[in-house]
């Protein structure tokens, strides 16, 4: 009996396989991690926006001696533009005139018309601030920050608060549940 010989094998040998794998391997991981980044940003975007505002809001308080929306003086800013009432509590009839102030005064860039328009947060939907009681006896001015996921509000409300979804400065409306959309997440001003 004759035995032949195959020399001239077609396939790939294990270690062209382990090769091929780990190079799979790495491109999962590095996309993985590049959405992992691009995630962290819009957090800290959120956040930093959240700040941005309240130096706008605190500069326009500086200069002109009341809250933007809630003023009541003529000219304030320079323009025509809707009066407040004057109390020292912007109210949600208010909160759309408080960009156009801001804007006015240039102290946020964008465009408001003081009856619709407010500006987005990182994850797309609005964020507006008034005077408003998220939980029971803790009115005070709140930045609002609409349809936020879940792992989002509780990144934020761990990170620079308690982390408990119903107390402290950071308040969501309803249980961090993930893969659930938070319908309004509270800021305190």
């Amino acid at each position: 009996m004759f035995r032949k010989r195959i020399n001239n094998q077609a396939g790939f040998t294990l270690v062209e396989i382990a090769i091929v794998m780990v190079i799979i391997g790495l491109l999962i991981g590095g996309i993985l991690k590049g959405q992992a980044m691009i995630q962290n940003a819009k957090v800290k975007r959120v956040v930093k926006q959240a700040d941005e505002l309240r130096a706008a809001v605190m500069s326009f308080y500086d200069k002109y001696g009341v809250y933007p929306g809630d003023e009541n003086k003529a000219a304030i800013p320079p323009g025509t533009d809707g009066e407040g009432d004057g109390d020292g509590q912007i109210e949600a009839a208010e909160q759309y005139e408080v960009y156009r102030d801001l804007m006015r005064a240039e102290l946020i860039s964008g465009s408001y018309n003081g009856t619709s328009d407010l500006p987005n947060h990182a994850f797309g939907d609005n964020i507006t601030m008034y005077w408003v009681d998220p939980g029971p006896g803790s009115a005070k001015h709140y930045f609002l920050l609409y349809n936020l996921p879940a792992e989002v509000c509780l990144e934020i409300d761990v990170k620079y608060d308690d982390g408990v979804y119903n107390t402290g400065s950071i308040i969501g409306s309803a249980t961090y549940t993930p893969g659930n959309t938070i319908p309004t997440f509270y800021m305190l001003f």
